[in-house]
């Protein structure tokens, strides 16, 4: 006999006392697959269109949990605002944030993954730029949907400008368009060890870190448990570092296919 999760039971039992019902989460009727949050799904690869790696691990991350899970990831965008209530909802059964502790929702418990997030900014070699402060008034290249996109604005007053991805952010940096590029740090870091990066090396140092890790309901034990187990074999494996750099890889190549015009001098 098939079991019926709670919220259903107690619709079906208000339907018979002749009360109305809201429309359960469209999840109850996907089975198969995940709904999950990340802070920026990716958009759907298109024919004719420039592939780009994404700015952030996340959905590969959340991809690799939910095989694990053998299911299907139904992505949405979420963050630490909303995250509670999409959970609470239904709309999501875990997401995948960039999020303090201390910002959890009420009845979630946080799996960390063990990628910490800390933006960091790259420059020519000869900038002027010393200090994050020193970002006021400059054109700053952002990746959209990226972790700092307006917190340069609002803390240095820099002038922002986003992108669609990391590959053209660089990019920018590399031909003048912009002063300096701000992304995660451990990708910059693994980015400017490259030799042709090496007039594009100057750096701001990191601001403070954030854990990129699973946000889950308390009660679903059974997935806290299995997150926490892929996360362990993730750090013992060396998946994330191999990951990270993979993604570096393919960031430095995509400029380099896209670079029409020679470096700023």
């Amino acid at each position: 006999m098939t079991r019926l999760p709670a919220s259903s039971l107690l619709c079906a039992l208000l339907m018979a006392a002749g009360a109305a019902c809201a429309a359960q989460p469209e999840r109850a009727a996907q089975p198969g697959r995940l709904p999950a949050g990340i802070a920026y799904p990716v958009p759907e690869y298109k024919g004719g269109m420039k592939f780009r790696t994404p700015d952030a691990l996340d959905q590969q991350l959340l991809t690799e949990a939910a095989r694990r899970m053998k299911l299907t990831p139904a992505i949405v965008r979420s963050d630490a605002s909303q995250v509670g209530a999409q959970l609470a909802s239904g709309q999501v059964r875990l997401a995948l944030l960039a999020i303090d502790p201390a910002r959890a929702p009420a009845g979630t418990t946080l799996v960390p993954t063990g990628y910490v997030a800390a933006p960091m900014a790259v420059m020519r070699t000869d900038t002027d730029i010393r200090r994050w402060e020193h970002l006021k008034g400059r054109k700053v290249c952002l990746s959209e949907g990226g972790l700092y996109v307006g917190t340069l604005a609002a803390k240095y007053g820099a002038v922002e400008i986003v992108q669609r991805a990391p590959a053209d952010s660089l990019l920018a940096v590399r031909t003048g368009a912009c002063d300096a590029a701000v992304h995660d740090s451990a990708m910059l870091e693994e980015l400017v060890r490259l030799p042709e990066w090496k007039k594009f090396s100057a750096r701001l140092p990191a601001g403070p870190g954030v854990p990129l890790s699973f946000v889950v309901p308390s009660a679903d034990a059974r997935t806290i448990n299995m997150l926490r187990q892929a996360a362990s074999e993730w750090k013992s494996s060396g998946y994330l570092e191999q990951a990270m750099k993979s993604a570096v890889r393919h960031i430095a190549f995509e400029v380099y296919l896209d670079q029409d015009v020679p470096d700023c001098h």
